[in-house]
């Protein structure tokens, strides 16, 4: 379902094989910015919580009924079967968030990023990857929860999901995690500056400024 309705908010699209450091990324940018200003939206998955995760904030942590239940009704925007798990993104909590003029960051998967596009095509992608496979799976080792089996799993994966990457507007390498988070906020005021959405927002300004001009 594509909306026609004019959004101020903008909507980011960030993918990467898993370990690349998507998530990390968009926490530390949540972290120097307000929440009134940019929020990352919170999935859905029926996977179960992590150490230190919580409901709400990390997923919306759902039984498999749940999420099917939510198929049915049309309520994402994209889902998908990934390692035995649901995920999936909550349409109405986009469209909510952007019109109040709020940025939206969707930590997804290159596939979950084409259903999202259909429906956004202004939305910006970007795609992450790490500065060697090597390099990827000491992170995800490093992160001591998953087991010798599902990490050869995200490994294999972790190649087919960056053939994918000409498919987004930017590529970051996440070599350096400040110089990369740098490069992530550049784009997103970026966006922000782009006369399309500016002129959204600063209609009375520009109709009194036009007006006095003239």
């Amino acid at each position: 379902m594509t909306t026609n309705s004019i959004a101020t908010g903008n909507l980011f699209i960030l993918a990467a094989p898993s370990g690349a450091g998507k998530s990390s990324l968009i926490r530390a940018l949540l972290e120097r910015h307000s929440h009134d200003s940019m929020q990352v939206s919170v999935s859905c998955t029926t996977r179960a919580p992590r150490p230190g995760e919580v409901d709400g904030e990390h997923y919306h942590f759902l039984s498999e009924a749940e999420f099917k239940e939510k198929i049915a009704n049309d309520e994402f925007y994209e889902w998908a079967h990934v390692f035995g798990n649901y995920y999936g993104t909550s349409r109405v909590y986009i469209e909510q968030t952007l019109a109040e003029g709020i940025d939206v960051f969707l930590d997804i998967d290159w596939q979950g990023a084409r259903q999202v596009r259909e429906a956004h095509p202004h939305a910006q992608s970007i795609f992450i990857i790490p500065p060697s496979l090597e390099i990827l799976e000491q992170r995800l080792r490093g992160r001591g929860q998953d087991s010798d089996e599902v990490i050869r799993g995200r490994m294999a994966k972790a190649q087919a999901e960056l053939s994918h990457y000409h498919e987004f507007d930017y590529l970051l390498v996440n070599d350096k995690f400040a110089q990369t988070l740098a490069q992530l906020e550049h784009i997103v005021f970026a966006q922000r500056l782009k006369v399309g959405l500016q002129q959204v927002r600063h209609a009375a300004k520009l109709k009194d400024l036009l007006a006095n001009g003239g």
